[in-house]
């Protein structure tokens, strides 16, 4: 995934992280300096659902605006059976002897 929140908030007139910090902050997101550096200069680990929702509601945008996907590799369309390796065992749970394990004690 490409992190793209820079190129959104550049085409909403937002041009600098504090600008972005203090929107976020009225909208009730309070972000740290050093969160906020990292969300705009480069591609967080992690982020929460609920931030994500304030973000694109301050920029007034979808979340598909500011997380691309990677280009894919295109996979050929099948044209024949595939070979029995090719083909997934279907997993299937086994019941364990005895029945259900005791609790700890």
């Amino acid at each position: 995934m490409q992190w793209n929140l820079r190129m959104v908030a550049a085409q909403r007139g937002v041009w600098r992280a504090s600008e972005l910090r203090r929107a976020l902050g009225e909208a009730g997101l309070a972000i740290s300096v050093g969160k906020m550096s990292h969300l705009w200069s480069s591609t967080p680990i992690s982020l929460r659902l609920k931030d994500l929702d304030v973000i694109c509601s301050v920029l007034g945008c979808q979340p598909n605006d500011l997380l691309i996907p990677d280009d894919l590799p295109e996979t050929e369309p099948r044209t024949e059976a595939a070979a029995p390796e090719q083909i997934a065992r279907r997993v299937t749970p086994s019941r364990r002897r005895g029945g259900r394990s005791l609790p700890p004690v």
